[in-house]
């Protein structure tokens, strides 16, 4: 067991100084957002900056949960475009432009800016989120001035109007009520008049 043990160790010290050297995560030289959201059928844009130490190297942008087994998607030195991506390498600025479009819900997954170097790779993580939200355009139609002269008319007329039903409502009521209090007053005066008649 000791033996297995040791030889065990022995040969994942040994990878590591294989491996390290030429991958290396380095946020210090190397600088992308960690994780970016993005919406079904839209498009998304990644800025990976780097030194300026860096910029006649290679650039790529691949994709795996885990670097050192990731799959590359687009790749410089020249402007390239698969699919559905593109990378662009902006020497002068020092950083590189990654563009995703037609974006689907597969997309969703771990994503690595690169910088290829004899000897070291450079590296950092981009995690895209896909929501379920489908991107779709919105569409308004503007009023024409004949329709904004309607509404504008139309405001005051309704108050007119309805102040108009509201006087002849209150007016009606007001004529029933004084035909009525007539009317009593009519028979209330007809008794008196045939008690002194009889008188």
């Amino acid at each position: 067991m000791t033996t297995s043990g040791g030889t065990f160790g022995f040969f994942t010290v040994l990878l590591a100084i294989l491996w390290l050297p030429k991958h290396s995560a380095d946020p210090v030289h190397l600088r992308a957002p960690r994780i970016i959201n993005a919406e079904y059928g839209g498009s998304v844009a990644v800025s990976c900056q780097y030194d300026p130490q860096y910029r006649g190297y290679t650039k790529y942008w691949c994709r795996g949960p885990v670097y050192e087994l990731c799959k590359i998607v687009v790749k410089t030195p020249k402007k390239r475009h698969s699919d559905r991506c593109s990378i662009v390498d902006d020497r002068e600025a020092g950083f590189f432009n990654v563009t995703m479009s037609s974006i689907r819900r597969s997309d969703g997954d771990m994503y690595w800016c690169v910088v290829a170097r004899p000897g070291r790779n450079i590296f950092t993580g981009v995690k895209l989120v896909v929501s379920n939200k489908v991107m779709a355009p919105t569409c308004t139609t503007p009023k024409n001035d004949s329709e904004q002269n309607n509404v504008w008319w139309w405001k005051p007329l309704r108050w007119i109007i309805f102040s108009i039903m509201v006087f002849s409502l209150i007016s009606t009521h007001i004529a029933v009520w004084r035909i009525k209090r007539a009317h009593s007053i009519c028979h209330n005066s007809v008794p008196q008049q045939n008690s002194s008649i009889h008188g």
